[in-house]
């Protein structure tokens, strides 16, 4: 859709949507198309929403997950059944939802801010790294779960931290969730990298 032919503050609209990771140009008109068409009502809710984002919301000081402007430290952090000895580490903040939804976590967090990707420009000095290590030793620390992301960046990322953390804290217990394969899906259409995973991450039956 020519830009030429559109309205500006439409092709503004557009320009912005098409900003998001993983939305194109045609997904970006659409979204732009539907919030044209809805209920001005909805429109500007949404558009309260975003204004009032980046006022409402921060990082945990400690785990940097997402909480509220009015909360100090995640409840995921300093509720009274959490275990503090154990971390479980994510990339990012989403990334902690996967995880409860199972309900079988009860440690606490902590979201590194990415992953190790020379490419892209992210060293560990960016990431929350420097921060782990310090919870480690003000908490106690006798676990550190790496569930970072099943990625080249992800693989990099857990045996950096694992060998950085078995040299400043070696008492510590490094653990790396177990890859398996998905339900539903047959070996011949497994990749390596997720079959070697498993391979490691057996358990008896």
């Amino acid at each position: 859709m020519s830009q030429l032919l559109l309205p500006k503050a439409f092709a503004e609209l557009i320009a912005a949507f098409g900003k998001i990771p993983g939305v194109g140009a045609r997904t970006a008109e659409r979204y732009a198309y539907f919030i044209w068409k809805t209920d001005p009502i909805v429109a500007g809710n949404l558009a309260g929403s975003l204004a009032d984002l980046h006022e409402s919301i921060k990082l945990c000081p400690k785990t940097f997950a997402l909480i509220s402007e009015d909360d100090d430290e995640s409840p995921l952090y300093n509720a009274t059944d959490r275990d503090k000895s154990q971390v479980l580490v994510v990339e990012e903040p989403l990334d902690i939802i996967a995880i409860e939804k199972t309900g079988g976590y009860t440690g606490t967090y902590h979201c590194l801010g990415g992953a190790i990707s020379p490419i892209d420009g992210m060293t560990p000095e960016q990431l929350k790294i420097n921060e782990l290590l310090t919870r480690i030793k003000e908490d106690a620390v006798t676990e550190v779960i790496i569930a970072t992301n099943a990625s080249i960046e992800g693989e990099s990322t857990a045996i950096y931290l694992a060998r950085l953390i078995r040299e400043k804290s070696p008492e510590v217990k490094t653990s790396r969730l177990a890859r398996g394969i998905p339900i539903g899906v047959d070996l011949e259409y497994a990749d390596s990298l997720t079959l070697s995973q498993a391979l490691k991450g057996r358990t008896e039956i």
